[in-house]
């Protein structure tokens, strides 16, 4: 079919350099509308392309426009001529087709973020589904406007990256920050760190929106009652001893890094959970809740700029049977070096902010009682 093509393309090019604006108009339409009522091999379709695609080269803008917003919805447009419409130096006519069509390929649409305007990159980001790969460029790349219209389009799917330099971007930006907050795919660590950076308006209005990851967050780190005690409990022997070598170990400076990975390979789940209470000034209750949780034994040994290897030895102390599956840890390592260290300093302290606000109304819930006594 292209061998016998190439004749019609050649008469084609000479009926275009001949013609009239009118004639070759006219024929663009001829060919478009015979494209959209008909059902035709790739071959046919790739035939189509090339006589639509000539002809499109020599129209106006207006009539670009108006074929690019025929073809944006067209299942069988041809590939060449809706990637030459979609890197047009106009919005008017790349943006129907970056928006709405189907036929653009990852490569494309990142080759288009990398190097058109930001009103492309908008139009991208208003698609009804965009893959992490191309969201990772949009956040990169993109202005307020497109952040926005990521964060709030249920179809951009969000990758660990994306939402991190997205969180980063939402500092100042109260509209941003909250449309990643109420996001139902947000990653409960990287709802951590958007809480660490919000603002205070923001937080309330999140903690009402979103008051099962809010919630979540604040009992797996801090008991606010204090109704749960740690396994080893405050009360037990084991308990007292692990406190009383760990505590002086504090006091002589020598409680850093490598004395919290020692006791973890140890199997020393006391010195090592007393040891994070000091390192990161929470209750013992806490940090034990923190270890039981993945996602926060990253975020804690993150805060505290240890290397992998401690991170990981904490996973595997208090991991069942003390194993982890290989691709479980790989997914675990990959997440522990996206952390951001001053990002997870800034939840660390949002946790034990929190921790001495709820010890003081737990305080101020006793004192009627106290006073009656």
């Amino acid at each position: 079919m292209r061998d016998s093509s190439k004749f019609l393309l050649k008469d084609l090019d000479e009926a275009v350099l001949r013609g009239s604006a009118d004639s070759r108009e006219r024929a663009l339409w001829y060919a478009t509308n015979m494209l959209m009522v008909g059902s035709y091999t790739d071959d046919e379709i790739w035939t189509f392309g090339e006589v639509i695609g000539r002809l499109s080269d020599a129209i106006e803008l207006a009539a670009r426009a108006r074929l690019a917003k025929r073809l944006a919805k067209a299942p069988q447009a041809p590939i060449s001529v809706v990637s030459k419409l979609a890197f047009d130096f106009s919005i008017d006519v790349a943006g129907p087709i970056l928006q709405h069509c189907d036929r653009l390929d990852v490569k494309t649409l990142i080759q288009n973020i990398r190097t058109r305007s930001q009103s492309h990159l908008l139009a991208i980001s208003k698609r009804k589904s965009i893959p992490t790969d191309v969201t990772d460029e949009l956040v990169t790349r993109g202005n307020r406007d497109v952040l926005k219209s990521v964060a709030t389009n249920d179809g951009a799917q969000l990758s660990n990256f994306g939402f991190l330099h997205a969180i980063k971007r939402s500092t100042d930006d109260s509209i941003l920050a909250e449309s990643l907050g109420v996001r139902k795919d947000i990653p409960r660590p990287m709802f951590q760190q958007l809480i660490a950076k919000a603002s205070d308006d923001v937080k309330r209005r999140l903690s009402q929106e979103r008051p099962d990851l809010l919630e979540e967050i604040q009992s797996s780190v801090i008991d606010v009652a204090g109704a749960l005690q740690s396994k080893f409990g405050p009360a037990t022997e084991s308990y007292f001893a692990a406190k009383k070598v760990v505590t002086a170990q504090h006091q002589l400076g020598q409680l850093n890094e490598n004395l919290v990975l020692n006791y973890a390979r140890a199997r020393k789940v006391e010195e090592v959970t007393v040891g994070l209470s000091l390192l990161c000034s929470l209750p013992v209750t806490a940090v034990e809740r923190a270890l039981a949780d993945t996602e926060m034994t990253l975020i804690l040994a993150k805060a505290n700029e240890f290397e992998w290897d401690t991170a990981m030895a904490l996973l595997f102390l208090r991991a069942k049977h003390n194993r982890i599956k290989t691709s479980d840890l790989d997914n675990m390592k990959e997440q522990f070096f996206q952390l951001n260290i001053e990002t997870s300093q800034e939840i660390l302290t949002f946790f034990q902010v929190r921790k001495q606000a709820a010890s003081a109304e737990l305080v101020e819930r006793r004192l009627p009682q106290l006073h009656s006594l």
